[in-house]
């Protein structure tokens, strides 16, 4: 039996505008469903515990942004000069520590925040006015977290440096500065969907920055026959795709399908289907009021039985509940 061409040769890598699309499908799902911004201004030599605190919800990216001054980032005993205009993000709250100099006096930004709600953004300051450090700092919720194969895309610190002339993202940052140094009405809005632009180009610029032969969700897209693949199943996600016709309209056999699916992804077509329907679902449930059959029909699923049965799996809790859950924490970010 002659050997299929993808046995036999690389693939080379899929033209650079289909891979956007693929990525901005993940991308649109970082999105501000709720947040938290506050700035601290430490002087001097300084340190703190930096790691993201218990509140922050599990699908939330933390930041740092550097709006003045220097400082060192530690984690596992690495350090990393932070400069200003730097941007640090950290997908999965992993443990660190920022600072200045060598043993100076510990702060606790997070614990002297004042009761919410905040109508401007807080602005801490500690020490005099000897090397002045700003640091806007909090998390925004991504819902492109829970789905699996872009988590695993991305490392646990993401550092872009957004200084310079030419970089649109220096603007950004700029702007949310200034945003916090002039509050205006409505401005907390307008903070958020900042904060939310310059991650989205954060976690942009790091996925594309990974090199081309690496395994997981980018090299998945950027692979020919795969990229056909992730194509259909996220243009038409509440279709009925099996193994067979996916292997027809994406001009392959099952076989290599399954083993390239296994290969980059660790996963099998329809499984990865299946989470992303759910990450679908997901953004309803907190983003309005379908009926949960209505969600259960746009997923995919035959009743609304299986689709509660599929999403409780995945989530721990049917979906009203997820839905009543999300909304609680929403009031209780605002209060």
């Amino acid at each position: 039996m002659p050997l299929q061409p993808e046995n036999l040769i690389g693939n080379p890598d899929r033209p650079d505008s289909q891979v956007a699309a693929l990525l901005a499908a993940a991308l649109r799902r970082v999105r501000v469903t709720d947040s938290m911004q506050y700035c601290y201004m430490p002087a001097g030599d300084w340190e703190t515990d930096a790691t993201p605190a218990a509140y922050k919800p599990k699908d939330a990216v933390s930041f740092h942004i550097l709006a003045g001054g220097s400082c060192w980032l530690d984690m596992d005993g690495q350090r990393t000069i932070l400069d200003e205009g730097d941007i640090a993000a950290f997908p999965f709250g992993t443990p660190h520590r920022i600072g200045a100099g060598e043993g100076g006096p510990e702060i606790d930004p997070g614990g002297s925040l004042p009761p919410g709600p905040w109508p401007e953004t807080p602005i801490l300051r500690f020490g005099g006015n000897e090397r002045v450090v700003r640091i806007l700092c909090g998390y925004v919720r991504c819902e492109a977290l829970t789905f699996a194969p872009f988590r695993q895309a991305l490392p646990t610190c993401i550092i872009v440096n957004a200084a310079g002339s030419g970089n649109w993202l220096a603007g950004i940052v700029a702007q949310i500065v200034a945003e916090v140094d002039a509050p205006q009405d409505g401005g907390k809005a307008i903070l958020e969907r900042l904060t939310e632009l310059a991650l989205v180009e954060v976690l942009r610029r790091q996925l594309l920055s990974e090199p081309h032969g690496t395994t997981w969700w980018l090299a998945a897209i950027r692979d020919p026959m795969l990229g056909r693949c992730l194509g259909l199943l996220h243009g038409s996600p509440a279709e009925r795709w099996t193994l067979d016709r996916l292997a027809r309209e994406a001009g392959a056999s099952r076989s290599v399908i399954a083993a390239r699916f296994a290969a980059r992804l660790g996963t099998t077509p329809i499984t990865y289907l299946r989470d992303w329907r759910l990450l679908l679902a997901r953004e309803r449930l907190t983003g309005g009021d379908a009926p949960i059959a209505e969600l259960a029909i746009e997923a995919g699923y035959a009743s609304e039985a299986a689709f509660t049965r599929a999403f409780t799996r995945a989530n721990g809790c049917p979906p009203a509940a997820y839905r009543k859950q999300s909304r609680e924490h929403e009031v209780s970010a605002v209060a």
